[in-house]
């Protein structure tokens, strides 16, 4: 069976995860959310950041991206001098960042990479243009082992309409096509029962089936499971046990969550 806390098994601490993320002020979701995620199952975080933002619980107010060349800096200095169990990439915002981390990791081509395709914030908000969504599929797919999409997420990338498992699974396998495992998360999908589907890079279809959890939006959910993924690729855990397990921590994570704003409520685990 596989931990869901390395943190107090010892196991996983001398993984190291190179995040590439937005800041997100409330430290709910983005680059804040990655690095407490990996720190709690017990990996090391390095952190490039993509942008920053402006936002609380309940939107985001604006968004300032960092120039392509100092993300591709900041990575390139991590990965020479301290390197990488995996990648884990979320929030690009720009073609141009996209472009410069396509780079980065055709230069690595070893470490695997996982890749929480974050198009908008939860509140609402743009997080990555129409171009950068366009390079997104041409330059970074091929280089990625799994992608993490959403359902709108997918739709978006996709150009197809989901509105159940049937067609979760035919955007799964167009998306496939460049190279790369897909999980496409249900939780915006109508239902008690919230089904997660994996379509892993040997063709292979896993589905997890979960309990929706009431009364409540969260803040954070996709960047804090990819996160959690990202450290058991990091320990060459296959990637359907990987899954498993980073759903068994996000469950915790939003069953133990806080309502501390007045908008969305915040990831949070003892």
């Amino acid at each position: 069976m596989v931990a869901t806390n390395w943190a107090e098994t010892g196991q996983g601490s001398d993984k190291k995860i190179l995040i590439v993320a937005g800041s997100d002020p409330t430290a709910g979701a983005g680059m804040q959310a990655d690095l407490k995620t990996v720190t709690a199952l017990g990996g090391y975080a390095m952190t490039v950041i993509t942008a920053v933002t402006v936002q609380d619980t309940n939107k985001v107010y604006e968004v300032k991206p960092v120039s392509a060349d100092l993300v591709a800096q900041q990575m390139a200095v991590c990965l020479e001098d301290i390197g990488a169990d995996a990648i884990k990439l979320g929030m690009l915002a720009t073609s141009q960042i996209v472009e410069a981390v396509a780079g980065q990791l055709a230069a690595h081509p070893d470490i695997p990479v996982i890749a929480d395709p974050v198009l908008a914030g939860t509140g609402g908000g743009e997080l990555l243009d129409g171009m950068g969504r366009a390079k997104f599929m041409e330059l970074l797919l091929p280089h990625i082992d799994l992608i993490t999409p959403n359902t709108p997420e997918a739709q978006t990338l996709t150009g197809l309409t989901i509105q159940n498992q049937q067609e979760q699974e035919q955007a799964a396998r167009k998306l496939a096509q460049y190279g790369c495992g897909v999980l496409i998360t249900g939780g915006h999908l109508p239902g008690d029962k919230i089904v997660d589907l994996l379509l892993d890079k040997t063709g292979k279809l896993h589905l997890f089936v979960n309990q929706r959890i009431d009364g409540a939006t969260f803040h954070g959910t996709g960047c804090t499971l990819a996160s959690a993924i990202a450290v058991d690729m990091a320990r060459g855990i296959p990637i359907h046990e990987g899954v498993k397990s980073a759903l068994a921590y996000l469950k915790k994570a939003m069953i133990g969550s806080l309502a501390l704003g007045s908008g969305q409520r915040l990831l949070h685990t003892s």
